[in-house]
């Protein structure tokens, strides 16, 4: 392991917690955070969240768990191969998508259309809700009273966020920043831009390993694609009678190496002079990051996958389904929140549109897609009646 860099948050000079607690005899204050949010509820649902494909599309796709679980272990490596705190790294990549809906994208579209008269819906913010307020384990505090450095990296680790406070979705985060600021003028710290750079390495890689293993588009097609294309020309040329799998997973393994590289080489570039979290900061500029070849490599990936895999006829399919899915029941619960379960009713009764809105989109954004799918045959088919 090299030595912590000098930029490296410290467990033990952490701002602490928004409620004051005894420290952990046996964790730092990252480790028992990421602890935390492992026991949450909200990490549990993950294991039947979308990544792309619908949970019961099938068992070998990623879902928003395991996807967080490829996550957390580049950010760890990544991290600790630049002298950061590892332990806080992976919780801020472990966090990340607890504030997700069922259904992908699908499911954050549309919650972001019913609730466009009620105060909006964000992910990001749905994350932050769900780790200082939605989650109910302890009887002293709401939310799983976090680290302010893991907080901060959860809110903002793509960057500074006062451009987003004006949106009605954000009004959670600009009411719990009045009452315990995050700095959200500035940028996270270097551990919470590995996290970043962590989800774009896991995403880019394993949709291309669940685009070819859905069939969506074949590995041959991958040939002349920017970055995977020469990991796919190499392990065809190094492995002639491996079988295709094979071929295509060896070709993922060293395509993640590849971007995992050109982050140590690029941030070791910017991060040179640096002598401190606070000039990470104060930065302007991310100091964890791709190289600009790398950024155009990835572009072009993206761009393959997003006419080939994310606008495929069956991925829209399912996002149609989903929609309407969603929609269908959140304009019930609106019109009969009687309906709901009998803790959400008793929450939402008293309230006002918007309020109940809120208490509703809580409960759908909560669901697993197989409970969803459970829910709105329970609530729209007849033959549960017999």
């Amino acid at each position: 392991m090299p030595a912590r860099a000098p930029y490296a948050e410290r467990p033990d000079h952490s701002r602490g917690r928004k409620v004051v607690e005894p420290e952990s005899r046996t964790r730092t204050a990252f480790a028992r955070d990421r602890d935390r949010i492992i026991h949450s509820t909200a990490f549990r649902r993950l294991k039947e969240k979308t990544q792309v494909f619908v949970a019961h599309e099938g068992d070998h796709f990623r879902t928003r768990l395991t996807h967080s679980l490829e996550v957390a272990q580049i950010a760890r490596s990544v991290a600790g191969a630049l002298g950061l705190d590892p332990d806080l790294a992976e919780t801020i990549a472990l966090a990340h998508d607890l504030g997700h809906p069922p259904f992908g994208h699908a499911g954050e579209d549309e919650l972001k259309v019913q609730m466009e008269r009620f105060g909006g819906f964000d992910h990001n913010v749905q994350t932050f809700r769900v780790v200082t307020k939605l989650e109910r384990r302890y009887p002293r505090f709401d939310g799983l009273n976090l680290t302010w450095e893991t907080l901060e990296g959860v809110i903002k680790h793509n960057g500074p966020v006062t451009d987003q406070l004006a949106k009605p979705s954000w009004s959670a985060i600009k009411e719990f920043d009045a009452d315990y600021g995050l700095r959200l003028d500035t940028w996270a710290s270097a551990e919470a831009q590995v996290a970043a750079l962590a989800d774009d390495i896991a995403y880019n890689n394993h949709d291309v390993d669940d685009g070819v293993e859905a069939g969506l588009f074949f590995l041959k097609e991958l040939l002349d694609v920017p970055l995977i294309g020469p990991q796919v020309h190499g392990a065809m040329a190094d492995y002639p009678d491996c079988d295709q799998r094979i071929i295509r997973l060896e070709a993922v393994r060293r395509m993640i190496g590849a971007m995992v590289e050109d982050v140590l080489a690029e941030t070791g570039r910017r991060s040179a002079t640096l002598k401190s979290p606070e000039e990470v900061r104060t930065l302007g500029h991310a100091v964890v990051g791709f190289s600009r070849d790398m950024v155009e490599d990835l572009g072009q990936l993206r761009a393959f996958l997003m006419e080939r895999m994310y606008r495929h006829w069956k991925v829209n399919r399912t996002r149609s389904q989903a929609r309407r899915i969603l929609a269908e029941m959140f304009q019930l619960f609106m019109a009969e929140p009687d309906v709901l379960p009998a803790d959400l009713y008793a929450r939402a009764e008293g309230r006002d549109e918007a309020g109940k809105a809120r208490v509703i989109c809580d409960y759908i954004g909560s669901m697993t897609d197989r409970f969803a799918i459970e829910e709105h045959r329970k609530l729209f088919h007849l033959d549960v009646l017999g």
